[in-house]
């Protein structure tokens, strides 16, 4: 049975995910989350990880996460409201750890036995901010996204290895944090999608369930879900 590592995955998306996922028994789940999750629903199905990526370094980072998982995805979303204008260092810093270094730290310790397996799925997300140099309160955000988009050397050459390597840019979604935004915005927002839509949360867990489970060919790449944008 093989390994999955869902990090970030106490999101909507990840929740979204989690259900498709759990649905197929196939798979030992093995979850990280840092404030929320509901486990009452889903805790006997899957081994829970809480702690804040925030806290890991790279003297506890194997103590909390093993080397042994055959597919990662990175659902990481940790947001500070600052500005361009406004950031600061700490801040910047935070948002790349917890975003970027500590998944891709992970990823990296899980390639030598997914080498020996001849076996790895690794799926990356980014978000279609960036494109716009990212929202008014989320440089620091869209930043550490755009950083996710960059795809180390030797991964790619892991292709004949059966390691495919993937990220996500996400666009947008009908997530809580897009529907804080006042309704007369989100409509204005609507109309720049070419597909003149939100995407779901289904929509974005569907790609992520292909990418992990059904893919077998598609590699290297940053794949818009972004309704055209």
């Amino acid at each position: 049975m093989k390994k999955i590592l869902i990090l970030g995955g106490s999101s909507e998306i990840g929740i979204q995910f989690l259900k498709k996922i759990i649905s197929t028994n196939n798979f030992e789940i093995h979850l990280q989350y840092s404030k929320k999750f509901p486990i009452k629903k889903f805790g006997k199905k899957i081994k829970l990880i809480k702690i804040d990526l925030n806290n890991i370094n790279s003297k506890n980072l194997k103590k909390n996460f093993h080397s042994n998982y055959d597919i990662i995805i990175n659902l990481v979303g940790y947001m500070s409201h600052q500005t361009f204008l406004n950031f600061d260092i700490k801040e910047l810093q935070k948002t790349i750890k917890i975003n970027t270094i500590i998944p891709l730290m992970i990823i990296r310790n899980c390639l030598k036995n997914m080498i020996k397996k001849n076996y790895g799925r690794i799926v990356n997300t980014s978000n279609t901010g960036l494109k716009f140099g990212g929202g008014t309160n989320t440089f620091c955000y869209s930043y550490s996204k755009y950083m996710n988009e960059f795809i180390p050397g030797y991964i790619r050459k892991l292709c004949p290895k059966n390691i495919l390597y993937n990220t996500l840019r996400i666009g947008l979604t009908d997530t809580k944090i897009h529907k804080r935004i006042k309704n007369k915005s989100l409509k204005q927002r609507i109309k720049l999608v070419p597909m003149k839509k939100i995407a779901t949360t289904d929509d974005i867990a569907n790609y992520i369930f292909y990418l992990v489970v059904h893919n077998n060919f598609i590699t290297n790449e940053t794949i818009k879900i972004t309704g055209g944008e």
